[in-house]
């Protein structure tokens, strides 16, 4: 079944559709003053977009992801994948802010197929392999949020911000008859469990797997200290004496590539048993980014760097997460994700919505003040979880 079902082309294609999936989540970024201009909401509240969009992740990945161990994931990958499009239809088409909300809400909901490819792939590789395979799929994840801000801010410029969200449905349906066509028909058969049994089983988890909980919680810290720069980023960058274009706003995001390409290494490493250290040295990373990302407003190569340093450290520490996760219960494998994954939205959503109320409040030094703050704490959680070394020890017995 592995190697049947496994092979380069599909773990491409997985990678692939995740990017392009988790693209439609963070689209909104550089298109946030544009889109507050056109439904006249506050720079103050325009964080909302962001934040919704999290929630509705946040609450697929509990209904939802989960269904990967009970359902046929060809057919549930392929129904997110067509509903999703419609998603983006009723953003294009949104006539006021109330339809854009519910779209975007709609979005994030959907857009949790990524995280049943992602345990997908893990189900379906060797332990051996899987930091590396999960890795793979997840630079895809990392690229697609890279591109989306970039290809999302340059549409702006040429089209309007809506012109993106029409172009990602196109894709979007084009993807879901390629994952169709693809992914593997046979499937082991799964478990014979009540739906709200297997839900309630993903909070079971977190009592019973010490790896699980101290993960998720880095989760939520450090994709909360992430949101903290990128949702109001385009905030300076598009006033004055900056005054940037969309174009240009979006340009930057192609500056944490760097963490789509140090995505893949981090998954061999923990492979290794190195995972605890790789964390350790990659938070060190993001909290010291901003220090260079505080001085934006006077040298924006000080915010190219600092970019690329956050970038590099979140993504080093997702992959090594979800590698260590994944080696405690091979046959939980989207509940497991669906569990550490919701963290990671809380965060995001915490720290999309208070990073657009720090600016309003004390600029862009209260921002940075506040995401270095995450970062610290998320540091000396760490070094918590590794004095107790449960982590480690999880996933070695595991493997």
């Amino acid at each position: 079944m592995k190697s049947q079902s496994l092979n380069s082309s599909v773990v491409l294609l997985f990678a692939v559709a995740c990017g392009l999936a988790v693209g439609n989540v963070y689209y909104a970024q550089p298109l946030l003053d544009a889109m507050a201009e056109a439904f006249a909401m506050s720079p103050a509240s325009i964080g909302i977009v962001v934040t919704l969009t999290q929630i509705g992740y946040g609450v697929g990945l509990v209904l939802l992801v989960p269904l990967g161990d009970l359902l046929n994931r060809r057919r549930l990958i392929v129904s997110q994948t067509l509903l999703s499009a419609a998603a983006l239809l009723i953003i294009a088409l949104a006539p006021t802010s109330l339809w854009l909300l519910l779209g975007m809400t709609l979005t994030g909901l959907l857009a949790v197929v990524t995280q049943v490819l992602v345990a997908y792939a893990a189900t379906l590789t060797d332990p051996a392999q899987r930091g590396r395979v999960v890795g793979v799929v997840t630079s895809g994840i990392v690229v697609g949020i890279l591109l989306a801000r970039t290809i999302a801010g340059a549409m702006a410029d040429l089209a309007g911000w809506r012109a993106i969200y029409w172009l990602s449905a196109g894709l979007t349906l084009v993807m879901a008859l390629l994952l169709f066509r693809v992914l593997p028909k046979a499937e082991a058969p799964q478990p014979a469990t009540r739906y709200s049994a297997l839900i309630a089983s993903v909070f079971s988890l977190f009592k019973e797997e010490p790896v699980l909980r101290q993960r998720a919680l880095l989760a939520l810290l450090t994709f909360a200290s992430a949101m903290v720069l990128w949702t109001p980023m385009v905030l300076p960058l598009a006033a004055p004496p900056l005054s940037l274009s969309h174009s240009e706003i979006g340009l930057f995001g192609l500056a944490g590539a760097a963490g789509a390409l140090a995505a893949a290494r981090a998954g061999h490493l923990a492979d290794r048993g190195l995972g605890q250290w790789v964390s350790g040295l990659s938070l060190l990373l993001m909290l010291g980014s901003w220090l260079p990302i505080a001085l934006t407003q006077s040298s924006l190569w000080a915010l190219l760097l600092g970019v690329i340093t956050l970038d590099l450290g979140l993504q080093a520490v997702h992959v090594t997460s979800q590698s260590m996760i994944y080696s405690v219960r091979p046959e939980a494998q989207s509940r497991l994700t669906a569990g550490y994954m919701l963290f990671y939205s809380i965060g995001s959503a915490l720290g999309s919505i208070g990073s657009t109320a720090m600016y309003a409040w004390a600029g862009w030094t209260g921002v940075c003040l506040l995401g270095a703050g995450i970062n610290a704490v998320a540091l000396g959680y760490w070094w918590l979880t590794l004095k107790s070394g449960a982590p480690e020890r999880c996933a070695t017995q595991a493997g």
